[in-house]
């Protein structure tokens, strides 16, 4: 699966939309998963959304270190923590690009997994900060979005796209 960047208009549009629900969990899906994973992993990411991919249908999948890969289809956030932490981003969509970033310390999450089953998760950390940075995604929005106008002008500089993105 080729990773969609920030560096092609084209490419951007796709980036910049929300997603559309998943209404059925079928092979197609469970193959898309799959594949998904597989690009997430070559690419050395932690995360990868469907619109990263060109696919505009709110699907993501997770994984950190040994654990198993996650999938996440039609994902919500129901629950975020009063506290936050910050950790150093970056996106398979920006290349190497990196910044702090803060986002809410824990969350729970409800969604579907690939094989259609519902599940809940609560999550802090790393896992916390993937799962709310690849739900961006979902809804058209980039982690440079969550950081000052300097930086994010800073990095869209190095791809040209200064006040764009």
């Amino acid at each position: 699966m080729e990773i969609y960047t920030i560096e092609f208009e084209n490419q951007l549009k796709v980036l910049r939309q929300m997603a559309l629900p998943i209404e059925s969990i079928n092979d197609q899906v469970i193959k898309l998963s799959e594949a998904m994973i597989a690009t997430m992993i070559e690419a050395r990411g932690i995360g990868l959304a469907g619109p990263q991919v060109g696919i505009k249908e709110r699907i993501f999948t997770v994984k950190i270190g040994k654990d198993a890969p996650l999938v996440f289809i039609n994902p919500e956030i129901t629950f975020t923590s009063t506290e936050f932490s910050t950790y150093e981003e970056g996106c398979l969509s920006i290349p190497e690009q990196y910044a702090d970033v803060k986002r809410y310390k824990t969350i729970q999450t409800q969604a579907w997994n690939h094989r259609g089953r519902p599940f809940k998760l609560e999550a802090t950390g790393l896992l916390a900060t993937v799962i709310q940075h690849e739900l961006d995604h979902l809804n058209g929005i980039l982690f440079i979005d969550h950081i000052s106008s300097l930086k994010r002008n800073r990095i869209l500089g190095k791809f040209n796209l200064a006040k764009q993105a």
